[in-house]
């Protein structure tokens, strides 16, 4: 296996707004899918099928003729729809879009990111009424500039994440188009996450597309977290953590999401999920703003200097609360300070934050399928951090599993583009190429968690004024 990888620049225009540049996401997943076949000695016609997996919620609007967007992309982290929603939710808009997409109603998704853009691009909207206009999450993007033009599709895990998707009929909602007053004629063609679905010859020979799903079904995919009651969590930018809930929909009572694990040969399977919205991202914030470290890496070493939190809770609520709590109006806070905190205080703080926000969701999660977790498998830039490891280990109580290969997103991408290309016969083969690497084993006293957990739902309190 070879790895290319890029850091794509963010772009924050205003407080709470995220965007990308499309033209540099292109252009930079075209390079670096290049650059891993020069590292592995490879060419295209070595190559069986490609599988995409993408960033979710991310919106982009482009036209059809030019192919050229609109305006930069509108990242899933982006609140400048907060408002929109609050005023959906006082009209109890909330009620129908979680019975039809699973979804809480939030900025988050996909909707109100293209709403805004229709409204706030001048001419978009009469063109998008004129079919002019195509809405993509970066999948479509990819795969519209794959094929020249050709296909402009999505996959069902995808769609799944726009709140414009009905779970029950698997196709795009006809009165949540006109709740969100957006042209079905935008929306691309939702298709099943494994199977050839077009080709490119960007890479300089033709090559079936075959796998796509949004990057956390990737990675339960990749996880092998294929039974019912498998979990896995992904530590990225954010933290994502998926329940396989198999063929029927699980509608959760705690403020969890209903999403498409995958779709697979006509069938559909389910999972519960639960994100925060700000985990590796704060790790990021002491590098880059406050500079108190020099790299991501230096973390862990610099939290080690000291033996506990010191009583500093950090809630990383730069951009709101994800679940279970859903709340955009929240911000970042910093409680329990003293004349004695040091840096090395307020990196461990921050590395805790992302476990305790962790722990919130798998408490949710387990009152919505009426059972405990038996493991946890983990993945993620952030995963290879063995103190949060260990940490998170504690809060839950169970077994936290990292795998030999922590790119589950990109394996899970590749093993449903695999299926569809014969390369393995079925998830049973996928499975047995599953490999644990470490597993970090609770070592603390429920009594000891009982305390630590009531610390940080004081300070988790204070970021919610």
């Amino acid at each position: 296996m070879t790895v290319a990888q890029r850091e794509l620049p963010q772009i924050y225009p205003k407080p709470g707004w995220v965007e990308h540049d499309p033209a540099l996401i292109w252009k930079t997943q075209l390079s670096t899918a290049k650059r891993a076949l020069r590292l592995a000695k490879l060419s295209a016609a070595d190559i069986a099928a490609i599988g995409i997996t993408n960033q979710r919620e991310t919106t982009l609007v482009w036209d059809r003729d030019t192919g050229k967007p609109t305006g930069n992309a509108i990242v899933w982290q982006d609140r400048r729809t907060a408002n929109f929603c609050d005023a959906l939710r006082r009209e109890k808009a909330d009620r129908l879009i979680r019975r039809k997409t699973g979804l809480e109603l939030d900025a988050y998704f996909s909707a109100t990111k293209i709403r805004w853009l229709l409204r706030n691009t001048k001419g978009a909207l009469a063109k998008a009424r004129a079919g002019r206009l195509a809405f993509g999450t970066v999948d479509s993007w990819l795969i519209w500039n794959l094929t020249g033009g050709k296909a402009h599709l999505t996959d069902a895990t995808n769609a799944s994440r726009t709140m414009l998707f009905n779970l029950r009929t698997g196709d795009w909602d006809d009165e949540l188009l006109t709740l969100f007053g957006i042209p079905r004629s935008v929306l691309p063609k939702i298709v099943s996450s494994s199977g050839v679905v077009g080709e490119t010859s960007a890479l300089g020979q033709a090559i079936p597309i075959a796998g796509i799903a949004g990057d956390q079904h990737a990675a339960l995919f990749g996880q092998c977290c294929h039974r019912p009651g498998m979990v896995k969590n992904t530590y990225g930018t954010g933290c994502f953590m998926l329940m396989h809930t198999g063929s029927k929909l699980m509608p959760s009572r705690n403020r969890l999401l209903t999403t498409v694990a995958w779709k697979i040969g006509g069938k559909t399977e389910y999972a519960l999920e639960g994100s925060v919205f700000i985990a590796g991202a704060v790790t990021q914030w002491l590098r880059d703003e406050l500079g108190i470290i020099k790299s991501s890496a230096e973390i862990e070493h610099l939290a080690k200097r000291v033996p506990d939190n010191g009583g500093v809770h950090l809630v990383p609520a730069f951009t709101g609360l994800g679940a279970p709590h859903w709340n955009p109006h929240a911000r970042g806070t910093i409680t329990g300070l003293t004349r004695g905190t040091t840096k090395a205080h307020l990196a461990r703080a921050a590395l805790e934050g992302i476990a305790y926000q962790v722990s919130d969701i798998l408490a949710a999660m387990e009152r919505d399928a009426g059972t405990k977790l038996r493991e946890l498998r983990v993945d993620g830039g952030a995963s290879a951090n063995n103190l949060l490891m260990q940490f998170q280990s504690d809060l839950l109580g169970v077994p936290v599993i990292r795998p030999a290969n922590t790119e589950s997103t990109a394996l899970g991408a590749a093993y449903l583009a695999g299926l569809a290309a014969g390369i393995w016969k079925n998830k049973r083969d996928i499975t047995s190429q599953w490999r644990a690497k470490r597993r970090f084993k609770p070592t603390m006293t429920p009594a000891t968690r009982n305390t630590l957990l009531a610390g940080w739902n004081r300070a988790l309190s204070q970021a919610q004024l």
